[in-house]
């Protein structure tokens, strides 16, 4: 059995641990985190660390910090020539300290610990710098997930730019929706079905095809009219903006 640890207690790393506990193939050794306190609801007392030098070598150990922190963290793991991969979308595999085999485990997709998710649904995207330790990431994340892709740092930094517009942006965008409906004392629930509606489209057309709307049919009475009722100057700029794209891509 392949001994894991992991630094790190935030999302990704609630998430992970669900899914690692459930295979046969890879045990948990250590779990380093910096507050036991906030990590206890989620990760039994028995692996946490409260501090990186105070972790067992093990087979592999995937750094879940903030991208700022990666390069310092993987420099004080107390253990050489392990494989050591980070979790990043961002971050180039270069960045992990030297003394230690390098790689990248990014599962693509936004986790909240207060939602489940079914793990076996989530890409994971991986990197490494040799074949052999690439055949063992792949062996970890086929155990995880029925999505894994071989996928470069290049191509890794250009998917998460991808993401935060289908995802982040989407959900601001929501977020304004809210606000919209809030001020003029409307259900926000009124406007779910077409928000699932629209997101199960992609799933059969292409977006270009899918779109819809007053801006793909440049009808500008509609959105002139959109545009006067906005009141929030940020709000406004965000749908002309966002219009002229749409008509720009027709």
């Amino acid at each position: 059995m392949k001994t894991i640890n992991i630094i790190g207690a935030g999302n990704v790393v609630y998430h992970l641990l669900q899914a690692l506990n459930k295979s046969s193939h890879y045990k948990i050794q250590n779990v380093a985190v910096r507050s036991l306190e906030k990590a206890l609801d989620f990760i039994p007392e028995k692996l946490t660390v409260s501090h990186i030098n105070q972790l067992q070598k093990a087979d592999i150990t995937l750094i879940s910090v903030t991208d700022n922190a990666i390069e310092q963290v993987s420099g004080a793991i107390p253990y050489n020539d392990s494989l050591v991969v980070h979790t990043s979308g961002t971050t180039a595999l270069e960045v992990l300290n030297d003394k230690n085999r390098k790689g990248v485990f990014y599962p693509l997709q936004t986790f909240s610990k207060n939602k489940e998710i079914d793990f076996k649904e989530v890409p994971l995207c991986l990197e490494a710098e040799n074949e052999v330790d690439l055949n063992e990431l792949k062996n970890l994340a086929k155990e995880l997930s029925d999505n894994v892709f071989e996928i470069s740092s290049e191509q890794r930094k250009s998917l998460h730019v991808a993401a935060v517009f289908v995802s982040n942006f989407t959900n601001h965008l929501y977020s304004i929706g809210n606000e919209i409906c809030n001020e003029n004392n409307i259900s926000f629930n009124i406007l779910k079905p077409l928000i699932k509606e629209t997101a199960d489209k992609i799933n059969y057309l292409s977006p270009k095809e899918g779109q819809t709307g007053p801006a793909v049919r440049f009808d500008t009475k509609t959105t002139n009219a959109h545009e006067d009722f906005l009141k929030n100057e940020t709000h406004k700029e965000i749908y002309k903006l966002i219009t002229q794209s749409i008509q720009k891509n027709v």
